[in-house]
């Protein structure tokens, strides 16, 4: 037999109380002796007689009732001999995302529900342990206390779903009791209805004392002047908190810029102004609330012109010419004839000017310039053969030509929020002089357009790749067909889709992202890349594209910051880490997911439940109802016993 709380015996002590009361009523009566009382001195002696059985009844009475009421509270029980319920696995999902950050009552909630952990789970127990991003199988409180103590916060979002996915794999003949251990930001329960039905869930849910949060959310190039660029910082509040926070801007660890500013509205915008120059460092900001979203990670790589070819009539480029100037360009122009295909890898990129038809080896080389992050500009022919054109615009995404209008039609909307113009306008305009087409094609397209007609119809589409974009309008844009070149909107647009932010833009990369990377180097066969940062470095997924290399980084890094592209000792490039801003909001805690599962208050009422369940349970009760009958027989003794 054993006992759940085996300190309860202790009070075994308190027997000896009644044995104490009882010795107190055994009084000794001296005698008297009297003449001719004869008889009344027989009725004493047995009226004596009959009183000290009764207390001896009363005594083991008291004594039983103690004994068995002090018994069921330190709840006996005996190893169960089901097998069934000693082979129930216990799988801990605890969750080390970075809301877990928040403070509660007893500190951080991830450190304290370690601390919880290693101090309230019986040492002899086997469990399995997943995380966000790792799993620990068949293993016990002291064969994992140190990894517990050096868990870090993982760049991965806690999603339910998939680690429920991972515990199945780890395929096992009996029932699962899981225990959740989740501040329940963003949880989906989703995932646990489709798990087995005789698997029992228990969720510990920590709580955060105050869910007030500030967050920096992105940097971008808001313009570009001639030695000087403007960046813009977003960032977000949560909760009422509307305190001035300072912010601050680091190149290379020096500080270049301090302001202090007020986060009126939910979401604000910072403007500084800094060199146009290599950047690799970071903003920062301090607040009260979490610290994985306070620093964003950020380099912009130094400026270099930007190469473009235009192949189609010389006479239809010469508005390029003007747009694609040499200060910021190597602008060239080829006819078809005098194309010379080996330099199309050498081009960031390349405008397809109203060609009438495009020949097939053309098309092939295009599909990879595209695949290897150059962007493609097509400006369509009247005479376009539409099934060529579609079968060559199949190789970038969902976008067809269907039939040829010629009806004028005016380009009325501009569509600000596409990424094409991102930090073009400060405002959004709606009156302007409306640019005109006489033909155009209609163009079906999953992707938003970026300029549209009067009709809703679209005018340019832009299809975004993994490391570049192909624009495609709907109309031959030249001075017959269409004053676009006169209108102010060309500038921006061309110069836009010319540019690829990985090259010239905020080079910023979300950890746990797939999108490829690409950066110029020229290796040899069994060459590759190695990225360092201050504390950590490793070799990403790499392949070789001519004078390009594609990196894929996955979950790599796992510590946010600024990282530097080494080709053997020699840097070749900057690059930079941020975690994603899926956590920030504390306030979005969904609890009512979960109203239909077991929420206890700790770790150890947990494994008592499990423990009551997997043991023989029933003896305190028995112990009980025999402290009952005891009592009541003690009643029976003092009211019917003389």
């Amino acid at each position: 037999m054993h006992f759940k709380h085996p300190e309860i015996l202790y009070f075994l002590f308190l027997l000896i109380v009644p044995i104490l009361v009882h010795l107190f009523q055994l009084r000794r009566f001296k005698k008297e002796y009297f003449t001719n009382v004869r008889l009344l001195k027989q009725l004493s002696i047995q009226t004596r007689k009959s009183s000290k059985i009764k207390k001896w009844l009363l005594l083991g009475c008291r004594m039983l009732l103690l004994t068995c009421l002090i018994l069921a509270f330190a709840q006996p029980f005996f190893d169960t001999n089901s097998s069934t319920n000693n082979s129930n696995g216990t799988y801990i999902i605890l969750d080390n995302s970075f809301s877990m950050q928040a403070k509660g009552k007893k500190g951080e909630l991830l450190k304290r529900a370690i601390q919880d952990l290693l101090e309230q789970t019986p040492e002899n127990k086997p469990f399995s342990l997943l995380t966000n991003s790792e799993e620990y199988w068949d293993t016990d409180i002291k064969s994992i206390q140190n990894t517990l103590q050096n868990l870090k916060y993982s760049a991965s979002p806690f999603q339910l779903g998939t680690i429920i996915t991972r515990l199945k794999s780890h395929q096992s003949a009996f029932k699962k009791n899981i225990i959740i251990i989740t501040d329940a930001v963003g949880l989906d329960s989703k995932p646990l209805k489709n798990s087995d039905k005789n698997d029992t869930h228990y969720f510990i849910i920590p709580k955060a004392e105050q869910k007030n949060n500030a967050s920096i959310d992105s940097v971008f190039i808001h313009q570009t002047l001639d030695d000087f660029y403007e960046i813009t910082v977003s960032l977000s509040r949560f909760g009422t908190n509307n305190k001035p926070i300072p912010i601050a801007l680091y190149n290379n660890n020096k500080l270049i810029a301090k302001t202090i500013t007020p986060i009126d509205n939910k979401n604000k915008s910072i403007n500084f102004t800094i060199p146009k120059q290599a950047f690799h460092g970071y903003v920062s900001i301090i607040d009260n609330g979490l610290p994985y979203d306070n620093t964003f990670y950020f380099s912009i790589p130094k400026t270099k012109k930007i190469n473009v070819i235009s192949i189609g009539e010389p006479e239809k480029s010469n508005f390029l010419s003007r747009i694609y100037t040499s200060d910021e360009f190597n602008f060239n122009n080829f006819s078809i004839y005098s194309l010379d295909y080996n330099s199309i890898d050498k081009q960031d990129a390349i405008v397809l000017n109203e060609l009438d038809e495009i020949p097939q080896a053309l098309q092939t080389t295009l599909k990879s310039f595209v695949a290897k992050g150059g962007n493609l500009i097509v400006i369509p022919s009247a005479k376009t053969v539409i099934p060529d054109m579609n079968s060559f615009l199949m190789n970038f995404g969902n976008i067809q030509f269907k039939s040829l209008n010629s009806t004028e039609k005016l380009i009325t909307k501009i569509h600000f929020n596409h990424p094409l113009f991102n930090g073009v306008f400060e405002n959004k305009i709606t009156n302007f002089q409306y640019p005109k087409t006489k033909v155009s094609f209609l163009i079906s397209s999953s992707n938003p357009a970026v300029l549209s007609y009067e009709d809703q119809s679209t005018f340019l589409s832009s299809i975004p790749t993994n490391v570049a974009n192909v624009a495609v309008f709907a109309a031959p844009i030249n001075s017959i067909n269409s004053n676009f070149q006169l209108s102010p909107l060309i500038v921006p647009t061309f110069y836009k889709m010319a540019q690829n932010n990985q090259n010239q833009g905020v080079n910023s990369q979300i950890i746990g992202n797939s999108k490829p990377y690409l950066i110029d180097a020229s290796l040899s066969k069994d060459a590759v890349l190695t990225i360092k940062g201050v504390e950590e470095q490793f070799i990403p997924l790499q392949q070789i594209l001519d004078n390009k290399v594609q990196m894929v980084f996955n979950d790599y890094p796992k510590q946010d910051g600024n990282y530097t592209i080494f080709n053997k000792k020699e840097p070749i490039g900057n690059v930079s880490f941020n975690y994603k801003r899926s956590e920030s909001d504390l306030s979005n805690v969904n609890e009512s997911a979960i109203s239909d599962y077991k929420i206890t208050e700790s770790i150890a009422s947990v494994f008592d439940s499990l423990q009551t369940n997997q043991t023989g349970n029933q003896i305190w009760k028995w112990f009980l109802i025999f402290a009952l009958l005891f009592l009541l027989s003690e009643m029976a003794i003092i009211r019917f016993v003389k």
